[in-house]
């Protein structure tokens, strides 16, 4: 494994590990910072692209160890929408295999030094979805944060283990995950008494996070980085 310094001193490095006899290859971005806060990110429905690894420089510097995870195994990296839907389906339709993988993005992250149990795990869109599975696993964790994902709750699944609270962002403008699920979302945090913010952003559509894309919306995405930077402040302190 290659390290390398960026310009502002923090260490990254692609982090290879194994679920099922399989590799998957993470990327770890570390802190120049002693006992720095563990965050687990987890990508979008197109792989662990430079998105992801962008996001996790951003939070190094800001003093947490970060580990984006990968989904879908190593050198697995889809480029059409049709191996999205492929690679994602498979996962929602074996929800015991997509815990098996954060558990191993998880153990992944605790050989590099962390405390995956007092981390954070957070996922952008499929990642955001994702996040949620875990929150429901009952994995004690610090807390759980979807930027636009998705927040049906399968059959079979309830937060009545979750430890953590929930930090929800999403669009208000979104085409494919609607306001009403977003509410659901709420009522159901309630009923089970998990701790939880939800916020939404005028005229945000689905992925309104992703810089250089034509869905970016740069209101939603500066405001909701720095409520989390801000939450991820009171978490820590």
């Amino acid at each position: 494994m290659l390290l390398s310094q960026t310009a502002t001193a923090i260490t990254t490095k692609n982090v290879i590990y194994t679920v099922d006899n399989q590799p998957y290859e993470g990327y770890y971005a570390k802190a120049d910072k002693a006992n720095a806060p563990f965050i687990l990110l987890i990508h979008d429905w197109d792989g662990l692209t430079d998105y992801e690894r962008k996001r996790a420089d951003m939070l190094a510097t800001e003093g947490y160890n970060v580990l984006a995870a990968d989904m879908f195994g190593q050198g697995i990296r889809p480029t059409t929408i049709e191996e999205n839907k492929r690679l994602t389906a498979a996962l929602y339709d074996d929800r015991s295999k997509m815990r098996r993988l954060l558990q191993g993005a998880l153990n992944a992250g605790q050989a590099q030094g962390n405390d995956a149990r007092t981390g954070v795990t957070m996922g952008y869109c499929f990642g955001g979805t994702v996040a949620l599975e875990l929150a429901r696993s009952g994995f004690p964790q610090k807390a759980f944060v979807p930027f636009h994902g998705a927040f049906d709750t399968p059959t079979s699944q309830s937060y009545d283990k979750t430890t953590g609270e929930i930090l929800v962002f999403h669009g208000s403008a979104d085409d494919s995950v609607s306001l009403e699920s977003f509410a659901t979302l709420g009522k159901t945090l309630e009923a089970a008494k998990v701790p939880h913010e939800m916020v939404t952003y005028s005229g945000a559509p689905h992925a309104f996070s992703v810089f250089g894309s034509d869905r970016y919306d740069a209101r939603a995405d500066q405001r909701s980085w720095k409520r989390y930077l801000d939450f991820l402040a009171e978490t820590y302190k």
